[in-house]
């Protein structure tokens, strides 16, 4: 299936599309190719934000391209950085209330559930950018906050359920 119909496929079932790609066989290239994806569009997601606030700007501030910079050294540097640890720290936490899941299929379930949410991520980037904040922002990003959770839990606990869990990874 294309990414684009499994994304979709995640919204109605998450645990179902998780034993699928968990099934695919433990690939470390697909699992960075799907974070790098997922943070290259949270990162295109955040445009619209960024040109408003420089529409808006106020003397002193970063101009356009630096916001530009930064935000992308950000999301494609320091974020994969920190999935990567706080994935390691879920499965932790999942070993401790008995996941017999591997490293590997907790990267995967968080890595998964932040591409799969990209429509949210989306719609988040642009509110931001044409309403700016507002309560219509706040609902949108509670709404996207809801969303990415639902996905990330319901893929770590199928992860976690894993019959085929790893010893080592």
């Amino acid at each position: 299936m294309a990414v684009s119909t499994d994304i979709v496929a995640t919204w109605r079932s998450p645990a179902r599309v998780m034993r699928k790609l968990l099934q695919m066989g433990r690939r470390e290239d697909r699992a960075l190719a799907i974070l790098l994806a997922a943070c290259l569009v949270i990162f295109i997601a955040q445009w619209p934000r960024l040109s408003r606030e420089a529409h808006f700007a106020v003397e002193g501030q970063a101009p356009f391209e630096a916001q530009m910079a930064i935000t992308f050294f950000a999301m494609l540097m320091i974020w994969p950085l920190m999935a990567y640890a706080l994935a390691g720290l879920t499965h932790l936490v999942a070993r401790m209330f008995g996941g017999r899941g591997s490293w590997y299929s907790a990267r995967l379930a968080l890595f998964w559930s932040l591409l799969a949410s990209a429509p949210a991520w989306l719609l988040h980037g642009l509110v931001a950018g044409f309403l700016g904040p507002g309560p219509a922002l706040g609902l949108v990003g509670a709404l996207l906050l809801i969303a990415f959770l639902t996905i990330w839990i319901m893929c770590l606990i199928e992860a976690e359920r894993a019959a085929e869990a790893e010893v080592t990874s």
